[in-house]
């Protein structure tokens, strides 16, 4: 039997990628399932760059780049954030990655001792938790909660700060509700950060993906670009999940310890991704507007379905691709429903408590389907739970 080392323990896990896995065991016996469970544009990568990608191994960028990133796409992402959130980014403060999540776990290396406590939003994301955890980090849930439009409130966050907060974790738009912070939230966190002397993580992946008021960085606050780590990449915003393009901006000592992390891990980011990655940046954004479009087409339809059907009860997100309705008042728990739904509606989505413990009580569903399979999935959910 092997003996593993005891940090493997832990470590977590995603519950999408489990709950796919089963769902294709179901299809590959002939069952039709209609997927609402993996987070990821359902459109393609758009042409131009793809054919940027093309050009670029043509012209040679098939072999190792520097760690950071190619300071041409560097660069590149520095311009956006400046124009973006409306403060000054330099290329020196950028570090390219291969997808977004190595900038969660090589911030949390970088900055975190053991016993230093960390503040993650409750539901959330899974691997904030599984890799504070991992660390050896005390992981501080802070609840979102849907009385509040799944923001969290100032005097939660207030009670979770101690002498020994090193980061709190933020996410607007939010996985797995759509909550976004207002900019008096964040103002209120940014003022709570300078007098506590804590860092943010910023995860801003879905950025671009906003139906209802504007994308605020905290980034952008008064002495806050120098106590933040902002995330963001190309998955969401452009389609381009299989690519693996995330970046981290943060002051230049953070970029440099995530850097030297980069080299003893992955060497370095594809460099012809790298070279599709400013074509996405600085080139037409039509594709981009054209899918937020029809994702809100598509939330609304959801929204409407689901409200429909007794027994539940669903917010209209203000960003991302998610719906995270109640589901309280049905005669089984979130984990018993999400399990019931794919089997006997052959429709897979999550369950609240993948993403936490308030959670509880919740189904997350993904609306990266046409708008023809969400309709029929409205249909078998709302037959499904006729039947309890």
């Amino acid at each position: 039997m092997i003996k593993f080392a005891e940090r493997m323990n832990r470590l977590g896990t995603e519950s999408a990628f489990e709950v796919l896995a089963r769902a294709r065991h179901l299809e590959s016996q002939g069952r039709s399932i209609i997927h609402l469970e993996i987070g990821q544009p359902d459109f393609p990568t758009p042409d131009n760059i793809c054919e940027a990608a093309c050009q670029a191994m043509k012209q040679g960028y098939t072999g190792y780049g520097p760690a950071a990133g190619l300071m041409e796409f560097r660069q590149a992402i520095a311009d956006h954030i400046t124009k973006t959130r409306g403060i000054e980014v330099l290329p020196n403060e950028v570090v390219v990655t291969p997808g977004a999540k190595p900038i969660i776990f090589f911030t949390l290396m970088a900055l975190v001792n053991a016993g230093d406590e960390v503040i993650y939003p409750n539901p959330g994301f899974p691997v904030y938790e599984s890799v504070i955890n991992f660390v050896g980090a005390k992981a501080i849930s802070l609840p979102l909660l849907e009385e509040v439009d799944f923001r969290f409130r100032m005097d939660d966050l207030i009670d979770a700060i101690s002498d020994r907060t090193r980061l709190l974790i933020l996410n607007s738009p939010q996985n797995p509700t759509g909550g976004l912070l207002t900019e008096e939230d964040l103002a209120a966190i940014a003022q709570l950060a300078k007098e506590h002397d804590f860092y943010i993580l910023a995860d801003e992946i879905y950025s671009g993906i906003i139906y209802d008021g504007q994308h605020t960085s905290i980034l952008q606050f008064p002495g806050m670009k120098e106590r933040t780590i902002l995330l963001d990449g190309h998955s969401k915003t452009y389609a381009m999940t299989g690519w693996r393009l995330g970046y981290g901006v943060a002051p230049q000592p953070i970029v440099e310890h995530i850097t030297r992390l980069m080299i003893n891990s992955n060497s370095c980011t594809c460099s012809f991704t790298q070279i599709a990655g400013i074509e996405a940046l600085t080139g037409p954004q039509d594709a981009v507007i054209q899918m937020v479009a029809e994702f809100r087409r598509r939330r609304d339809a959801i929204v409407e379905g689901l409200n429909r059907i007794e027994g539940i009860h669903c917010l209209k997100p203000a960003g991302a691709f998610y719906v995270f309705p109640n589901v309280t008042r049905l005669p089984l728990s979130c984990d018993e429903l999400a399990d019931y739904l794919l089997a006997e509606a052959g429709v897979a989505v999550l369950s609240g408590t993948a993403f936490g413990k308030w959670g509880d009580g919740y189904l997350r569903l993904s609306y990266a389907n046409s708008l023809e399979n969400i309709q029929e999935a409205l249909q078998r959910i709302e037959t499904a739970v006729g039947r309890l």
